[in-house]
């Protein structure tokens, strides 16, 4: 088979039904044929801690210490808040697909692996429709189990006031 034929044989099969995505070339091509669109992986990490963090028995995103470093952070004054909203969320972005690794802490009271699949679910659905990407896999750490008595790393003590 010449190169020719090997290329040709390729442009058959991106063109058919079956194999995914069509090209369509000149004045009736879409704007996605006219250039490319990256998404960093800070975008795909926003979007997963959001979701899972909107997920019923999550208390927290992230380990104990990545949590009070967060907390300590965020009251920098001039410190930025987004870096709080990715906390315990790694993605791994490609082309057309994306892998997500998060860390939580749950509520007691709630079931662990309920929780977990209502996360994996809701961060696969607003993924895929806020990007387009394929998310090929979420995996959940379980960190934690924020008990009722427990007081919350997060917050200031009671009684105490913070100098501005």
């Amino acid at each position: 088979m010449t190169d020719m034929e090997s290329r040709k044989g390729t442009e058959t099969r991106a063109a058919s039904p079956s194999a995914g995505t069509q090209k369509t070339f000149g004045p009736g091509a879409s704007s996605g044929d006219r250039g490319r669109t990256t998404i960093a992986d800070g975008v795909v990490e926003k979007i997963a801690g959001l979701a899972a963090r909107d997920v019923v028995g999550v208390h927290a995103m992230g380990s104990g210490f990545a949590r009070t470093f967060g907390a300590v952070r965020d009251r920098v004054p001039g410190g930025t808040r987004s870096a709080s909203v990715s906390r315990g969320v790694k993605a791994e972005v490609g082309e057309v697909q994306t892998a997500l690794d998060l860390e939580i802490v749950v509520e007691y009271g709630f079931a662990i692996l309920e929780v977990a699949d209502s996360v994996r679910s809701n961060v696969i659905n607003a993924v895929e429709r806020m990007t387009g990407l394929e998310v090929v896999e979420v995996n959940i750490a379980v960190s934690d189990v924020k008990l009722p008595d427990e007081e919350d790393g997060d917050e200031e003590e009671p009684g105490r006031s913070r100098v501005q």
